[in-house]
């Protein structure tokens, strides 16, 4: 099979050769993806304004439920339009191509690029904890070159190494919640409702908590930026959406449930770091390495995860824009090369700036406004557009997407009054594609009257 016989085929973004994603795989991004580094250093500042057991749990099982509402609107989405690219595909679709190009903006430059920056700096501090006389930059940039490398391999290798590597990663969680329960010593907390349970899960304390708990569940979304390479993807995706998202929810649960069984909550309370207090608690002295290194190891599978689904989107433009078509172009073995390179120049260009925590900064907002008009498209889309075959209906409709609305607006609203310059500077650059969209589209514009003329 030649490069060309490896393009796409037009509209469906799906390989026209070799076999596809498997929904274990997809359900394997999904997973890796959303388990980064947030449910390992959000509990220290939960328990300081909520200091029962019961109601921790109850916030991260809100934060789950809430993601499950996502998964169950943007499967229909996914269904009904089964083009890789996610919200790029999603609002072009449900609303106007221009939407959805603002949404592929942020992906394809920052919105990936960005997070997997942060990752692999994450990666690089927490290795130190293993090999103290490496620092931590040039491990961050090597870590992102060789997933970098294994992705421009091709889809079977990248499909191997994220099956491999995810599954690691939840044998390792796995392994240290049992420990946890086993060997670690029990704390006097109970995980049973009490009295004041109540007062504390409608506090404000546990409404900005819940803000940080669905950016740890963030990545929940993750299988919709490949559909077009996956098996029957109208079938899979909701599948995979649905099992990764389950998946992180119940070690999520468990893994607060043993921070909190198996260390004092006083040792917890204002810590970044809950993850290695709870690791010295359980482990003793080396807890930190062991932690570490568990990190470490899960955060390759992000990284792979984000390098996977990231250039998906670029590639995805690329086929629609004239101007970015080279981004389009697979290799034999099907990866969209320079989507591929793009995505690992700009990361590596935010690891050497240090600059990827302003970038995820100011694009937060942004990509929670994305979200909300995506899961908003299914309402219109049931009114605007009720014959539109759907393979796939989002259960619980119309309360699930309401739900779901209902909190992303809470947190666009937190972001907006807590961090106002950024949120509305990051709109600004958003809408600044608006200009970008409107140059990209003037040459398939005349190119397409021309043809109709022929």
């Amino acid at each position: 099979m030649t490069a060309s016989d490896a393009g796409t085929a037009p509209w469906t973004g799906r390989l026209t050769g070799g076999s596809g994603v498997s929904v274990l795989v997809a359900t394997a991004i999904v997973v890796a993806d959303m388990i980064g580094v947030g449910v390992f250093t959000s509990l220290g500042f939960q328990v300081k304004d909520i200091p029962s057991g019961f109601s921790i749990i109850a916030l991260w099982t809100v934060g789950g439920i809430v993601a499950l509402c996502g998964v169950f609107s943007y499967s229909e989405l996914g269904a009904m339009f089964p083009r890789s690219s996610g919200e790029y595909n999603f609002l072009g679709r449900a609303y106007h191509p221009a939407f959805g190009f603002l949404a592929g903006w942020v992906s394809a430059t920052v919105g990936f690029a960005a997070p997997v920056a942060l990752a692999a700096m994450a990666f690089g501090e927490y290795a130190k904890s293993v090999l103290p006389d490496l620092p931590p930059i040039p491990l961050a940039i090597g870590v992102v070159w060789l997933v970098s490398i294994v992705q421009l391999t091709g889809v079977r290798h990248s499909s191997t190494f994220q099956l491999i590597s995810t599954i690691l990663k939840v044998v390792l969680i796995v392994a240290f919640l049992i420990a946890g329960f086993v060997i670690g010593t029990p704390q006097p907390i109970s995980f049973a409702p009490h009295t004041g349970d109540l007062a504390h899960i409608v506090s404000a304390p546990f409404a900005i908590g819940l803000v940080f708990v669905m950016y740890s569940f963030s990545g929940w979304n993750a299988a919709t930026y490949i559909i077009g390479e996956m098996n029957m993807p109208q079938q899979n995706l909701p599948r995979a959406l649905l099992a990764g998202t389950l998946i992180v929810l119940v070690l999520y649960v468990a893994l607060n449930a043993v921070f909190l069984y198996a260390t004092p909550i006083s040792a917890l309370a204002g810590q970044l770091d809950v993850a290695s207090v709870a690791g010295s608690a359980i482990f003793g002295a080396l807890g930190g390495r062991i932690v570490g290194a568990m990190i470490c190891v899960g955060l390759i599978s992000s990284i792979s995860a984000m390098m996977w689904i990231g250039p998906r989107v670029m590639m995805t433009m690329g086929e629609d824009i004239p101007a970015l078509r080279v981004f389009s172009k697979r290799s034999v073995r099907g990866a969209p090369a320079y989507a591929i390179l793009f995505q690992l120049a700009v990361a590596n260009l935010l690891l050497f700036t240090r600059s990827f925590e302003a970038v995820l900064d100011f694009i937060q907002f942004a990509l929670l406004f994305c979200s909300f008009f995506t899961v908003a498209g299914v309402i219109k889309l049931r009114i605007t557009d009720p014959d539109l075959p759907r393979p796939y209906r989002a259960w619980g409709y119309p309360f699930t997407p309401l739900i779901f609305l209902l909190v992303t607006a809470f947190m666009m609203y937190y972001l907006l009054t807590e961090r106002p310059v950024q949120s509305l500077s990051g709109m600004l650059v958003v809408l600044a594609g608006l200009l970008i969209y409107a140059v990209f589209r003037r040459r398939p514009v005349a190119a397409a009257s021309s043809h109709n003329r022929e």
